[in-house]
């Protein structure tokens, strides 16, 4: 689920110009590349699999399967994963509770 930095400011900045440039100061649709919803899949399609290697991972370390170190590697993964999905939620929530506090 890691997404460079560079490809996130390039995002930002794209989107930023394209509002700047539209009468009114409406975002225009997009016109080239993915937009924030086929990001969101894949980021989410991302750490699903991400959490799945580590279920599966951790399950051949059961049965004798694997080896130490990649257990503790997916185990690993999957832990920062679901930390950076809990954090992303919490400031999605955070930034719709905002949302309803503005006055109309």
């Amino acid at each position: 689920m890691a997404i460079p930095f560079s490809n996130a400011a390039a995002a930002y900045t794209n989107a930023a110009t394209r509002g700047l440039n539209v009468p009114g100061g409406r975002a225009a649709a997009p016109t080239d590349g993915p937009s924030f919803g086929d990001m969101l899949e894949e980021a989410v399609s991302q750490s699903v699999q991400t959490m799945r290697t580590g279920e599966e991972m951790t399950a051949k370390g059961v049965v004798g399967k694997a080896d130490l170190a990649d257990v503790v590697n997916a185990v690993t993964n999957a832990e920062v994963t679901l930390q950076a999905v809990v954090s992303v939620r919490d400031k999605v929530i955070s930034a719709y509770q905002e949302i309803l506090r503005m006055p109309m």
